[in-house]
């Protein structure tokens, strides 16, 4: 086979490609705000959500993050998005369930870490919320699942939620726009290697 022909054959095949693409962007004509759920064992939820946060800020929006269950260390995303006046950071937890050991306490800081979400999801000014780790607390049952769909649903039209953890629960998922599931196939950890900054942390 010729080059030329080679090249004509995968021109073609391109144009079909882009015929279809074109048309599932003229179909797609509906404009609202989506609730992304980001789950599974795999590494990258929080990380795929602040990539969020990040574009939102590209194009001027306002942010609210609250995370549900971290709190017991510092990463580099809070001290990043802090500098952004744009940002209303929150971290809620006490730290994960077993260091804390005490569900007592893992109950309140969920349902206070709630509140807080409840009323960025009710404000319209905010236009994009990330909920770290909500699957977590869901999964613990710190959280009533039906006490979070109500305010997902009643949230205003424009607001974007990105909601994070493993065990996303069906009953979210249903709702959800989009969801992915990280699935693991390496991690450093497993070979012993701690937790790095600008990776993990």
């Amino acid at each position: 086979m010729t080059d030329d022909i080679a090249r004509e054959r995968h021109r073609r095949r391109m144009q079909r490609h882009k015929e279809i693409v074109d048309a599932r962007v003229a179909g797609a004509t509906i404009d609202r705000g989506v609730l992304v759920v980001n789950t599974g064992n795999g590494k990258g939820k929080s990380s795929s959500a602040f990539g969020v946060v990040a574009r939102a800020l590209g194009h001027g929006m306002k942010v609210a993050v609250v995370q549900f269950i971290k709190g017991s260390f510092a990463t580099g995303e809070e001290a990043f998005f802090r500098r952004f006046p744009e940002v209303e950071y929150h971290v809620m937890g006490e730290g994960f369930t077993w260091e804390t050991q005490d569900p007592d306490l893992d109950r309140r800081a969920a349902l206070a870490a709630w509140e807080l979400a409840a009323g960025f999801l009710a404000d319209p000014s905010i236009q994009v919320v990330v909920l770290d780790e909500l699957n977590i607390a869901l999964k613990l049952a710190l959280i009533p699942l039906d006490r979070v769909i109500d305010a997902l649903d009643a949230r205003p039209d424009h607001q974007h939620v990105v909601v994070t953890g493993r065990g996303a629960p069906p009953g979210l998922i249903e709702i959800a726009d989009t969801v992915t599931e990280m699935r693991p196939i390496k991690h450093a950890f497993d070979a012993g290697v701690m937790a790095q900054k600008g990776i993990e942390l």
